[in-house]
């Protein structure tokens, strides 16, 4: 029995290569011209394409913006984490690849081309389609593919034949898989196995997708040794400390504590360089003071307002503008921070920005899932989002602190705000005036 993946599930699955190549051929065409599908593309493949034609993107040949500078290039390979763990993703991809003639990429989050290895014949073809070292894959450039379509949706995809909204790459095949950073969630970019399509097999995408979970549990391990490392430094400091305080690695993650329990294992932390006392949703004012990898957080009671937040007014912005990045930063007397949001907190902040005067649990539960006896999760949710930004967010109703303003920076097409959101509050805000 044929094992699939869910982004590789649907009417197409039973074909064989050459079938299915050939049905989605027309599919696309019928797609392009607007007109009737024989059969409905995957959903993650349809999303993509209806993304490339709002953006006018030529369907024969994309963009061709020029490749990385060697410079450029050598400079991006030191930078990023992915180099951390460019042994694991070898070992795991490159045997394969090249036993089934294709070619094992590592791209950065912006979709450019780091390092490929594989078959030696098939790299020349890439040559071909500009598929080297030091080019552009983001979707906008080479339309929808295992590189660019995994960074956009930021999930495991396989793009074959005809699925490539672009047509000169209908002769491929590729699977990506997306790889994260473990110490704060941000996209470090993506690793894909491709090759010609009358070869490819589907289990590709399964071997990608473990891939990348093998590197993601190797950078934490190296991030648990830094932690480790940062503690030895932090308990004999610590133990001399009367009051409260935090020691903090520079992504906020906890490595000792004397005096205060905070609740999450991670504070957020101004990304701006600290002039001063600054104010964490966690803690309140600090004072910080800088250690070999980290911060120590000195708690400076008696400068928070009675609600636990900063003295005086504050300002909040949740950026949704982008499709699949989200974030909430404070602005405020103390200093600002920002926290990177997932789906499920932009959904929240969105809802209740849109509705000042609170919402109960029963009609966030209503706004989230369509169900307003789901009351528990949404108590859960809203508990994990307080703890994370603290005091900006009242409840009895749920709503944004009175001593808060918001604002909401939202995309310039209403389709694209939070565009993967089924939640009935979501979809509701995309559709009004």
């Amino acid at each position: 029995m044929r094992t699939q993946h869910p982004r590789d599930a649907g009417p197409l699955a039973a074909l064989s290569p050459a079938e299915s190549a050939r049905l989605m051929a027309v599919i696309r065409e019928a797609a392009l011209s607007r007109g009737r599908l024989p059969l409905p593309a995957r959903p993650v493949i349809g999303a993509s394409w209806d993304r490339m034609l709002r953006l006018g993107l030529d369907p024969d040949h994309g963009r061709a913006p020029r490749p990385l500078s060697l410079d450029e290039l050598e400079r991006r390979r030191r930078q990023t984490r992915l180099a951390e763990v460019l042994p694991t993703l070898q070992n795991g991809l490159l045997e394969a690849a090249e036993a089934a003639a294709h070619i094992m990429i590592i791209a950065d989050a912006e979709g450019r081309i780091l390092w490929i290895d594989g078959h030696r014949g098939v790299r020349r073809q890439a040559d071909g389609i500009a598929l080297v070292e030091g080019s552009h894959w983001a979707e906008d450039v080479a339309g929808t593919s295992g590189i660019g379509t995994a960074l956009a949706v930021k999930s495991p995809v396989r793009v074959h034949s005809a699925e490539h909204f672009v047509s000169a790459f209908h002769t491929w095949s590729c699977a990506a898989a997306p790889v994260h950073d473990p110490r704060d969630g941000r996209l470090l970019g993506v690793i894909d196995v491709s090759g010609p399509a009358g070869t490819a097999h589907p289990t590709v995408l399964s071997l990608v997708t473990a891939t990348a979970r093998w590197a993601e549990g190797e950078l934490r391990l190296a991030h648990s040794r830094e932690l480790e490392g940062l503690r030895a430094v932090a308990a004999p400091l610590l133990a001399r400390i009367h009051g409260k305080a935090v020691v903090v690695d520079q992504d906020g993650w906890i490595a000792g504590v004397t005096g205060v329990t905070p609740r999450e294992r991670r504070l957020s932390l101004p990304k701006a360089p600290y002039d001063g006392p600054v104010w964490l949703p966690a803690l309140g004012a600090c004072a910080v003071e800088p250690l070999p990898g980290g911060h120590l957080l000195r708690v400076l009671d008696g400068d928070t307002s009675e609600g636990g937040g900063p003295a005086g007014w504050g300002d909040l912005l949740l950026d949704v503008r982008h499709p699949h990045r989200w974030s909430l930063t404070f602005s405020g007397p103390s200093g600002t921070w920002t926290h990177e949001l997932s789906a499920r907190q932009a959904e929240v902040l969105l809802v209740l920005a849109a509705h000042p005067e609170g919402r109960t649990a029963a009609q966030l539960a209503q706004d989230l899932f369509g169900d307003p006896t789901r009351t528990v999760t949404v108590r859960a949710a809203m508990s994990r989002l307080r703890g994370r930004v603290g005091a900006v967010l009242a409840h009895r109703p749920y709503r944004i602190a009175d001593s808060v303003r918001i604002d909401v920076a939202t995309p310039d097409h209403p389709t694209e705000l939070l565009p993967h959101s089924s939640a009935p509050g979501v979809v509701r805000l995309r559709t009004e005036p």
